[in-house]
């Protein structure tokens, strides 16, 4: 029943890598919602259907033709672009996704108590469960003991990391092997070079050190990079490297390096830099973290020497965790 106008946001798909809002195609008014909220969705599968035949926006006649405008945009007699709409819907509810719209309603919130994070400022689901999960809006709650205690609803990202790693478990056995490395060649290479790259865009952590040498040492044991499978091991020829990003308290993300032995260490130092800054804002595409053979965990930031179990990034047949220097 809600009118939308093309390019506006309709549906959000989330993966436990990535969110991805998906525009209407054309303006029209919502007929029928195919998958429910929290629905698995199979690639190609029908989310909805959207009625053309109902006019959003009164303007002339729709024989009327098309023109190519600003930009090469399809300019639309009676409909305005969509700087236009965000500027004059003044970021209120006719900028709100079906679901937020239904979240805002089901809890009887007040859309101006909302702060968006979303493109132009737009409320977000994830807006509605962090104002939801405040002490101050409901998220308090009593405990048995009597003391004050707070929930925080997982978001689907987390809750499909802790469903993807329990699989994990499950699907292959798991074997932890401990090594020590002397780092001090790394460390001197990296104080006299790490200016260089750094003007060169290529910020030179000991992460790139670490892709560079596991893709090398790939090429000596091949069976590392390789793909589980019930009756084989499936081994490919390209080193597709992905490394943990945390980000924050909403878990973590893995970006994929492809053809690692295929690049050099400054090389490495720039693409690894490019996908952490997307990753902690954001702007992940499918293709950044799809494909990978291979997997570094760095949980020694946090300080730890060793942490187990390190789950196996399933279909993968191995990963690698580095503790503190």
């Amino acid at each position: 029943g809600d009118s939308v106008l093309r390019d506006e946001a309709i549906v959000e798909i989330e993966t436990d890598k990535v969110a991805i809002e998906v525009p209407s195609p054309a303006d029209g008014v919502l007929a029928e919602i195919a998958l429910v909220v929290g629905a698995d969705a199979a690639p190609g599968a029908l989310l909805g259907i959207l009625n053309t035949e109902t006019s959003v926006i009164p303007g002339p006649p729709k024989a009327e033709p098309e023109t190519l405008g600003i930009e090469g945009r399809r300019d639309r007699p009676g409909v305005p672009d969509r700087a236009a709409r965000a500027r004059n819907d003044g970021g209120g509810e006719t900028r709100l996704s079906p679901l937020v719209r239904r979240l805002i309603a089901d809890r009887k919130i007040d859309v101006a108590a909302l702060s968006g994070t979303g493109r132009d400022g737009r409320v977000t689901h994830k807006d509605v469960e962090a104002y939801l999960s405040s002490p101050v809006h409901g998220g308090g709650d009593s405990s048995p003991a009597g003391g004050r205690a707070k929930r925080i609803p997982h978001d689907s990202m987390r809750r499909n990391i802790a469903e993807h790693m329990t699989r994990s478990l499950a699907t292959a056995p798991h074997v932890t092997a401990v090594f020590e490395a002397d780092f001090s060649a790394v460390m001197a290479h990296r104080q006299v070079h790490k200016t260089a790259h750094a003007q060169a865009r290529a910020p030179l952590t000991f992460s790139a050190y670490i892709i560079r040498a596991a893709a090398l040492a790939m090429t000596v044991a091949p069976n590392v990079n390789s793909r589980w499978h019930d009756d084989a091991l499936e081994l490919f020829e390209d080193s597709n490297i992905g490394i943990g990003v945390a980000l924050g308290e909403k878990g973590l993300i893995v970006p994929v390096i492809a053809k690692a032995q295929t690049l050099t260490l400054q090389q490495i130092a720039q693409r690894l830099g490019e996908l952490t800054d997307k990753a902690r804002n954001g702007k992940l595409a499918p293709a950044d973290v799809q494909g990978g053979t291979f997997t570094i965990s760095n949980h020694g930031v946090s300080g730890s020497l060793f942490a187990a179990p390190i789950i196996i990034n399933q279909p993968q047949s191995a990963i690698l965790g580095v503790g503190k220097l």
